[in-house]
């Protein structure tokens, strides 16, 4: 599981476009450089003692520290200046060419830079009607920020999104899919034969301004 989540923060590092990850005692350290996330901290195997050390020694607004962990098991490490970020979950999936159709009305584009495939859906009209990346991290891929705009929900556009992102994954040599679900995505990537690894929570560090 911990190789896995290694790659997922290596993937999301590329999708993101942010600086390479940093090892440190915990795990992972991400200068992400982000007015609402400055740095991140991504716990892999470290005990409480450990992560309790890390949470006192941090005076930087929006720091964020992530784990694979249960919030209630986080929740006593930390104090009321920081606050929880939305749960989720670690996800991951055999990848296999999928066979892809967009909807009547709709056409898929696909483009690559910098290790970054993504895939746009657009409406007849010519409106972005959804949209997904992937970072590509060697035989392991990152799926990331996955969205159906609101006025095209219900059609099966986040289906097409993940299949073309798994198509163009595969053809660049990944045999592993992972990504970071929130709690309305896991019932869609369910439905893609994508399982749970583990939950993935986290705190972010918001002190009262003085």
């Amino acid at each position: 599981m911990w190789e896995l989540a290694r790659s997922w923060v290596d993937g999301w590092t590329v999708s993101r476009r942010a600086p390479k990850p940093v090892d440190v005692p915990w795990g992972l350290r991400i200068q992400v450089g982000r007015p609402t996330e400055a740095v991140r901290h991504v716990l892999l195997d470290a005990d409480a003692e450990t992560a309790r050390g890390l949470v006192r020694s941090i005076t930087e607004p929006a720091t964020c520290i992530k784990a694979f962990l249960e919030p209630d098991v986080m929740e006593p490490w930390f104090s009321p200046e920081w606050e929880p970020v939305d749960p989720g979950f670690l996800m991951a999936v055999d990848l296999r060419p999928a066979v892809v159709h967009a909807p009547d009305g709709y056409t898929a584009t696909a483009e690559t830079a910098d290790g970054v495939v993504s895939v746009r859906i657009l409406a007849a009209g010519g409106e972005l009607a959804a949209r997904g990346q992937v970072g590509l991290a060697g035989t392991a891929c990152v799926f990331d920020q996955i969205i159906t705009e609101p006025a095209h929900q219900r059609l099966g556009l986040g289906t097409v999104v993940m299949g073309a992102l798994t198509n163009a994954a595969v053809e660049h040599g990944a045999g592993t899919g992972v990504l970071g679900a929130t709690v309305q995505g896991r019932a869609l990537y369910e439905t893609l034969d994508w399982k749970v690894l583990a939950p993935l929570n986290g705190f972010i560090h918001e002190p009262v301004a003085g």
